[in-house]
């Protein structure tokens, strides 16, 4: 077989130190050399290349980090934000298997803004604390994510409190020109090309099996236009995820060994724990199917205009969430299952340019679908309750940069700015079944209002100071505007809400080009986040217990100091960020108690802990640092490693919530959720014939310093998450652009781990194979 063959042949060829170039002599930052082979994609009478973008979305100066394609194909990530667990300043929760949800700096939900291709997927029901919504991207249909840690309302608007996180798709490769030979017999030759492609999937840790399909096509015609489509469709299936238990750090007579959740198959309550804690492995709640489909179709009329009109359908279905399958202290019966997690995006793009006052202008009209199904299964109340909610988005944006004005020799000014605005339009509706009777009953009100609506948008400018070759500021300022508006509800006891708010929120930053290889910078950042459909209206369970809503919260302001250091080197890529957050009228979960439900809610009375988001009485801080460093080494290796921490802090509202009974608080308490000390390791070695290899660890410190909403979270075992250290290791041959073929051995020591607020234990030692295979024609 030709991959034995070639396989052989690596084997035999002598392995040279990869030596890097000199450091040019000039103040640009040089290049480092790459780290992945050249794509043998391009034939020998055509040149193939994706869309030209000068420049990402996100912001350069600014704490920031980039999930490459080849990131993603080397990490074979479970998920979009499985792809971020190894980004300096995030860490990613998960309330179940099929969920996910990104903390960047302590803060994560609607505190965090994401983004896909520059349009926001945040809306005005993302919930307070974490969500599943970056779950609902294909990883197959990523060619690269963008982190920026830090405020970020001034370009993007409300939410962007500790950062913003921004997926790109992958792009049909479009046909620039044919060879000069052919060239030279027809200057109107016309070409195409396509390429089909194949990928395939499968574990052990939690029998998935999937794939995908894609194909690429493109055409340049005879009069210079070219025309890309990239389309797919993929699926898989998941079953039930095995891994070792994790166990209570605190395993006094009323804590037990366990954590509340997960739950596992093989545990018998009327046999010791001792004789079965070796059998523990199989965690109900996980679980679930997928489904996505995607068109992509570029329009290249010339150097200046590109028009793209693209559509994403992710659909996800029966997947329990973990903490809530069954609850803490409830049946094992009982189960909440997100029986859909649909999300349908459409939009249409004009990238163009037109003139030096927008050398670069990307303009975007968006509709947008968030539909969910849930279903709570209370078998022994012979009941099932069913919330349908959907949230449709109308979205445009317009987002342009200037060219570089020199003023003066030692002068330049570069001006970004643009204009963006979105419109929610939900409907929700909830009812419950009795199984014995079959008997269906409409409740008065769904998880939210039905017909609320909720506006929310700006603009903003943005500006880049040159002061000759060393200096640089920077500043911009946002008007932004927000309003909320929903119908009351009396027969649920449910007030009306109609407001509205005009934020204006800016940033300030200085950069320091110490030498040709070091910038220094020091920003200020004033970000915002307008109360939502969510916090207003909605009633649910969360984590810790029910939430019910407060139509009188005011918007919160996060005040970000930062000091970053950035180093570029051929040998060494290093970065190093300190940060201090002040967070004004911080939205937090309070205790309440049964007198405090509102009217005609059985759910909040018969809940085992009750929840309402208010405004923070004082203000609330994260500090923390970051830091991340990738060396070239000889051997074709590369080694990269980062580490994040986070200490934060608020006031004590409210009293201690069940679970935390004798724990004594002080007048200022942890965050929820904050991260513990965590970081991670990648040693990669590469050879020109197509052999990768690579090992990787991830590690956290035990995490004890836990908010008074922690203490009743089912999340979090007993006082606090263990801290842990898993090892995985990955390798993949590559004939070409043909074929590939990727196993990875994940926790090989089989150690029992778990990210702190996570339902789910991470999983056993397991394999992972991928296949992939394309042929160009």
């Amino acid at each position: 077989m030709p991959w034995v063959m070639s396989a052989a042949v690596c084997a035999a060829s002598p392995t040279y130190a990869q030596e890097p170039p000199p450091v040019p002599p000039s103040s640009t930052p040089p290049t480092p050399p790459p780290d992945a082979l050249p794509s043998t994609r391009a034939k020998a009478d055509v040149v193939v290349v994706g869309r030209a973008r000068a420049t990402e979305d996100l912001a350069d100066e600014k704490a920031s980090s980039t999930v490459t394609q080849k990131d993603l194909d080397r990490r074979m990530p479970r998920s979009a934000p499985d792809a971020l667990r190894y980004e300096p300043g995030v860490f990613v929760q998960q309330s179940g298997h099929g969920q996910g949800s990104a903390f960047l700096r302590g803060l994560t939900g609607q505190q965090t803004l994401m983004l896909f291709d520059g349009i926001r997927m945040n809306n005005s029901v993302y919930r307070h604390g974490p969500n599943q919504y970056f779950f609902t991207l294909d990883a197959r249909t990523i060619r690269s994510i963008e982190v920026e840690r830090g405020g970020g309302s001034t370009r993007w608007g409300s939410d962007a409190l500790g950062g913003v996180i921004d997926a790109h798709p992958l792009e049909p490769e479009l046909l620039e020109h044919v060879s000069q030979s052919s060239a030279d017999s027809d200057a109107k030759t016309q070409s195409w090309r396509v390429e089909p492609r194949i990928f395939l999937r499968g574990t052990t840790a939690d029998s998935e099996r999937g794939g995908r399909l894609q194909l690429d096509t493109s055409w340049r015609m005879s009069d210079g236009v070219t025309v890309g489509l990239l389309g797919g469709f993929g699926g898989r299936d998941v079953g039930l995820l095995r891994g070792p238990p994790v166990l209570n750090p605190d395993r006094s007579t009323d804590a037990g060994p366990l954590p509340w959740v997960p739950r596992y198959q093989e545990y018998d309550p009327t046999v010791p724990w001792a004789k079965q804690k070796d059998k523990l492995r199989t965690q109900l709640g996980t679980g679930f199917d997928e489904r996505t489909g995607d068109a992509r179709f570029v329009v290249r009329t010339s150097d200046r205009n590109t028009f793209t009109a693209s559509a994403y359908l992710y659909h996800e279905s029966n997947a329990p969430r973990t903490d809530q399958c069954a609850p803490p202290t409830a049946p094992f019966d009982q189960c909440l299952t997100y029986e859909k997690q649909y999300r349908d995006l459409a939009y249409f793009a004009w990238d163009t340019r037109v003139g030096p006052a927008a050398d670069t202008l990307r303009t975007t009209v968006s509709w947008q679908r968030q539909h969910e199904q849930r279903r709570l299964d209370l078998t022994s109340a012979n009941k099932v309750g069913r919330g349908i909610d959907t949230v449709n988005t109308y979205g445009v944006t317009s987002r342009a940069e200037t060219a570089r004005l020199v003023l003066s020799p030692a002068l330049a000014l570069t001006v970004d700015y643009g204009v963006d605005t979105y419109l929610d339009r939900l409907s929700s509706r909830s009812e419950h079944e009795y199984t014995d009777t079959h008997d269906r009953v409409q409740e008065s009100r769904g998880q939210y209002l039905d017909g609320s609506t909720y506006l929310y948008g700006g603009s903003y400018g943005d500006l880049a100071l040159d002061l000759g070759d060393r200096w640089t500021l920077r500043g911009g300022a946002r008007l932004s505007w927000a309003a909320a508006h929903a119908k009351a509800d009396p027969q649920s006891g449910t007030l009306p809400v109609d407001r509205h708010w005009v934020p204006l929120v800016g940033h300030t930053g200085v950069e320091f080009k110490a030498a040709a290889p070091v910038r220094l910078f020091l920003n200020y950042d004033n970000s915002f986040r307008a109360p939502n459909l969510d916090d207003m209206t909605s009633r649910q369970q969360t984590g810790p217990g029910f939430q019910f809503e407060n139509a009188a919260l005011e918007p919160e302001r996060a005040h970000t100091f930062e000091f970053g250091t950035r180093l570029r080197t051929p040998y060494l890529i290093a970065d190093g960020w300190l940060f201090e957050t002040y967070l004004d009228e911080a939205i937090i979960k309070v205790p309440k108690t049964v007198a405090e439900c509102p009217p005609n809610t059985p759910n909040c009375n018969g809940a085992w802990s009750r929840m309402q988001l208010q405004n923070s009485p004082s203000y609330s801080e994260l500090r923390g640092a970051e830091g991340a460093a990738k060396g070239f080494l000889p051997l074709r290796l590369t080694l990269r490693a980062t580490i994040s921490y986070v200490w934060s802090e608020g006031p004590r509202v409210g009293q201690i919530g069940y679970g935390g009974f004798g724990k004594v608080l002080g007048e200022r308490v942890p965050l929820s959720r904050t991260p513990p000390l965590n970081g991670t390791g990648e040693l990669a070695w590469t050879h020109p014939c197509g052999l990768e290899a690579s090992t990787a660890v991830q590690w956290a410190r035990a995490q004890r310093r836990l908010a008074i909403s922690d203490y009743s979270d089912g999340r979090i075992p007993k006082y606090g998450t263990p801290g842990f250290a898993v090892m995985h290791v990955r390798g993949t041959y590559r004939l070409d652009d043909t074929f590939a073929v990727s196993a990875a051995v994940e926790n090989i020591f089989n150690s029992p781990y778990r990210f702190h607020g996570s339902s789910v234990n991470g999983a056993e030692r397991g394999l992972m194979v991928q296949l992939e295979g394309a042929h160009a024609f």
